[in-house]
């Protein structure tokens, strides 16, 4: 198989010295066909027949709409994976070097070979349990798409984002952030994924608090026996109500006390406040390549929730 880093979501290539070297003349495009090189350049036009037109430092360089993507030829892709394309980068093979009518050189590109070649040498050996780096390119209300690699998408539904429930993914990411993510399965020939086991179990997140400290959380949802107030994004704490209080709402918290039999938090609101801050970086306490099974509860905790990525057991 190949390494895990050889196909990484598109933008990865954009900077390096080698791609730059194969776009600056019309002989490193030509040694990038011959070797089948990957390059990667950024969209600037996607026009009314929806062929995407690309910038390169020495010609123009054109990506017919067939070959914009996987499935844009049979109808599985529509076509807005190809207009939302404008402004970012895209890899590509080079097919050919043309002339217009003009007799000015063309370079006539490939995206979809490139994710071809992604699926069979790398997305079609991946297995349950794999932790493979993932780049986030749009956010709906039900999940986080992300670029696996050369721009294949694949979703994050929002419930397995974290074990703190959020209201959108945008709580937890914004377009552009690279995250790491786990394979949980496949389906129909799509990877499907999960987030929330690289983040911690409740023991790992607990040992980061004390009782008797002030710590700052945001205010998850307001339930009429308490509030629940997020600390990260695998644990969340149950305050007192208080009136006037709202989802979103930041909060600064007093930890009155911390109960891993019953994964219990018991906080004190002393202030909320409404901020539009970003989401703070993202922690990974899993930093490994495959995980066969994640515990997030304490072994003393009467109800256990597990994610196992065995065979026959992923679920």
């Amino acid at each position: 198989m190949e390494s895990l880093h050889c196909y990484l979501p598109e933008g990865s290539l954009l900077d390096s010295p080698q791609n730059a070297a194969c776009l600056r003349t019309e002989a490193g495009l030509r040694e990038a066909m011959l070797s089948g090189r990957r390059l990667e350049a950024r969209v600037r036009v996607c026009d009314g027949s929806h062929n995407l037109h690309v910038e390169l430092p020495c010609m123009r360089g054109l990506i017919p709409r067939t070959e914009g993507a996987l499935g844009i030829s049979e109808g599985t892709t529509r076509d807005i994976a190809l207009i939302s394309r404008v402004n970012k980068p895209v890899c590509f093979s080079v097919l050919r070097i043309e002339q217009d009518d003009a007799g000015n050189p063309v370079a006539v590109l490939s995206r979809r070979l490139q994710q071809e070649q992604c699926q069979a040498d790398y997305i079609r050996h991946l297995r349950p349990g794999d932790v493979i780096p993932a780049r986030v390119t749009h956010l709906a209300p039900f999940g986080c798409f992300v670029d696996i690699g050369c721009g294949v998408p694949s979703l994050i539904p929002i419930d397995a984002i974290s074990v703190s429930r959020i209201a959108h993914p945008s709580d937890r990411f914004r377009v552009g952030q690279e995250i790491s993510v786990v394979v949980k399965g496949f389906e129909n020939g799509r990877v499907l994924l999960t987030h929330k086991e690289l983040l911690g179990t409740w023991e790992e997140n607990a040992a980061c608090f004390s009782a008797g400290e002030t710590v700052a959380g945001i205010v998850r949802s307001v339930e009429n026996y308490g509030i629940f107030v997020e600390l990260a994004p695998n644990l969340a704490g149950l305050a007192d109500l208080r009136p006037d209080i709202r989802p979103g709402q930041h909060a600064s918290v007093y930890i009155k006390s911390i109960v891993p039999d019953r994964m219990k938090i018991k906080l004190a609101i002393v202030d909320v406040f409404d901020d539009s801050c970003p989401p703070p970086p993202m922690r990974y306490f899993f930093e490994g390549r495959h995980m066969d099974e994640w515990v997030y509860t304490p072994a003393s905790a009467k109800r256990q929730i597990v994610t196992s990525f065995l065979p026959d057991t992923a679920c």
